[in-house]
């Protein structure tokens, strides 16, 4: 029986999983939860904490989004049997140029997170899509809108100075991802008319190819 632990992406609370449903037989899954890292706690550091939560060896690590960037920095100190990202990024290259320039100029600062209570903001920052229709949807997903987590959070996505990967880490990415486009992404599998939420709304997708991408 496989470990396969699922980390979901920033601000999402694991209720994004709850439609992937993966053989019993094979498969037993843990759902990762964010928590409100301590003031000036680095990404390692954070990393670090949530590797408590992994209680059992040689497990599959799955991250999502911010949670894919998380669960490779968890490897590092884990022994790990397969690390997945989904509708994420391997390294600083892959961060699309508007995110590069914010670690220059610290624009990611003057955000206005604030405002992350309100559930159309926080939709923006965490799928990167306007959410007005499906406002109701959203609030099941969306449910860690403290402030300093939301500005940590964008400090260490725009700050990540990873800049070579796991060569045998599997990414799964979406051809219509607006927060991370396509464009940047090297070596992955491809999910047609993907974006970044396809974890949510592609989840037959990934109910069909998951087992075997898992095992492979």
């Amino acid at each position: 029986m496989l470990n396969v632990y699922l980390m979901p992406g920033m601000a999402a609370n694991p209720s994004i999983f709850k439609n992937i449903k993966l053989p019993e037989d094979k498969f037993n899954l843990h759902l990762l939860s964010w928590f409100v890292p301590n003031k000036g706690m680095s990404l390692e550091e954070y990393a670090l904490q949530m590797c408590t939560k992994i209680t059992k060896p040689n497990v599959v690590l799955i991250g999502v989004s911010f949670g894919g960037v998380l669960v490779q920095e968890m490897a590092k100190h884990i022994n790990i049997k397969k690390v997945i990202i989904i509708s994420s990024v391997k390294s600083k290259y892959e961060l699309p140029r508007r995110m590069r320039l914010a670690k220059y100029t610290k624009a990611y600062k003057l955000l206005p997170t604030g405002l992350v209570t309100n559930i159309e903001v926080l939709a923006k920052y965490a799928f990167g899509e306007t959410v007005t229709k499906r406002l109701e949807l959203y609030e099941e997903y969306l449910s860690v809108n403290d402030k300093y987590y939301i500005d940590w959070s964008l400090e260490q996505i725009i700050n990540w100075n990873q800049d070579k990967c796991d060569p045998n880490l599997v990414h799964i990415h979406g051809d219509k991802d607006p927060v991370f486009p396509i464009k940047h992404i090297k070596n992955c599998i491809t999910v047609p008319n993907g974006t970044h939420i396809m974890i949510i709304n592609r989840f037959k997708w990934f109910n069909e190819h998951l087992p075997q991408i898992i095992l492979e």
